[in-house]
């Protein structure tokens, strides 16, 4: 791993830039730090340098909060890039701007790039972002966070290292928008399977919503290039909060209560006949939590050292903008098979997170209050 400091720099000041940690005041599925300029300020490989919001308040707050003068703070993203020159930069604005700042920044000469989801809002952009980025050798970490959750990774590792034997099924519960926080669900299921999405079926909230390009709520079935299938409840899910279970021949892994427990089952002698049953086994637990944060800093060192892709990639988040506008399309045809990789790229989500994005969202939320 490499010794050097990287200069990093935030685009976007408010709740995913700079707050969030303050938020969560209880474990679970998050372990501090974990948005990004905390995660800047507690990471040996990065040193802080600067951050751009065009609205000045966020500007002000992120400076006092991050021991940052008023020269480090930019209201223009582009003179920022250009006088700062930043290794490592975060994007946490809105997703209406979020591929025009990661070509910008790609071309300016960063070597990594720490993006919120959802990745862009069309495929188009996805494709023009990610075919960019690979030419220029930009290591790009997608915020679906899951994938730098720890108990996620041994959930995948199990998978990986067999002990669940053939994947059969993946299922999330999971209410969202398809394309905001569904980019979570819908990643989370790609990790733990460990294959890629062929085929869906899907079915939307409504028929009127379907019709139009706004974020929505859907349920989907998704077969994948491994053989196993995954089924996606996107809309509400009662008692059953960000909930994922992975079905193999040999085992069980089940993450519930948005992470607050997980389950293990594994075969063992008796039952019916003699065929065995099913029994809880204790899950292997971790020897340390590290940070979700500092673990895609790492990652993103890692990856700048040997050319690696990150865990959570560029054509991850692409994939899950896909997967989601598929199920969607699915709807359109009338609950038909839609097959990936989709032939119109122009397709889209408006993702909801850009319904008055012209103020922040931490501006909206205490005018709400």
């Amino acid at each position: 791993m490499s010794e050097k400091t990287y200069r990093a720099a935030v685009i976007g000041l408010g709740r995913m830039g700079s707050t969030f940690d303050d938020e969560i005041k209880q474990g679970g599925q998050f372990f501090m730090p974990y948005c990004h300029a905390p995660t800047y300020a507690a990471s040996p490989h990065t040193e802080l340098v600067a951050g751009a919001d065009p609205y000045e308040e966020q500007g002000s707050i992120f400076a006092e909060r991050w021991g940052l003068d008023s020269g480090q703070i930019y209201t223009d993203y582009r003179e920022m890039l250009a006088a700062e020159r930043p290794d490592f930069v975060s994007l946490c604005t809105t997703a209406r701007h979020r591929a025009e700042i990661m070509i910008d920044a790609v071309n300016a000469g960063v070597k990594a790039i720490w993006a919120e989801k959802p990745f862009t809002l069309s495929l188009a952009e996805a494709d023009e972002v990610v075919e960019l980025c690979d030419r220029k050798g930009v290591a790009v970490a997608v915020n679906c966070s899951r994938r730098y959750n720890v108990f996620f990774t041994e959930m995948r590792r199990m998978v990986e290292e067999g002990e669940l034997g053939e994947i059969l099924q993946v299922t999330a519960y999971a209410q969202c928008n398809l394309s905001h926080n569904g980019s979570h669900a819908i990643d989370a299921m790609r990790y733990l399977v460990g294959g890629n999405v062929e085929w869906v079926f899907g079915e939307m909230e409504s028929d009127e919503k379907a019709a139009g390009e706004r974020d929505l709520m859907g349920n989907g079935y998704m077969a994948f290039d491994n053989g196993a299938r995954g089924f996606l409840r996107g809309t509400p899910t009662g008692a059953a909060p960000w909930e994922f279970d992975v079905i193999g021949t040999e085992g069980r892994v089940r993450s519930l209560a948005q992470g607050m427990e997980t389950q293990y089952y594994r075969w063992v002698p008796g039952g019916l006949r003699g065929r065995g049953l099913p029994a809880r086994a204790p899950f292997p637990l971790p020897t340390t939590i590290p940070s979700m944060g500092l673990s895609v800093i790492e990652d993103l060192v890692h990856c700048i050292d040997t050319g690696a892709e990150p865990r959570c990639s560029d054509k991850d988040g692409r994939s899950a903008l896909e997967i989601a506008i598929a199920l969607r399309e699915s709807h359109r045809q009338g609950g038909r098979r839609v097959d990936l990789p989709l032939e119109d790229r122009s397709l889209r989500i408006l993702s909801v997170e850009i319904g008055g994005d012209a103020v922040p969202a931490r501006v909206r939320r205490l005018q709400g209050a």
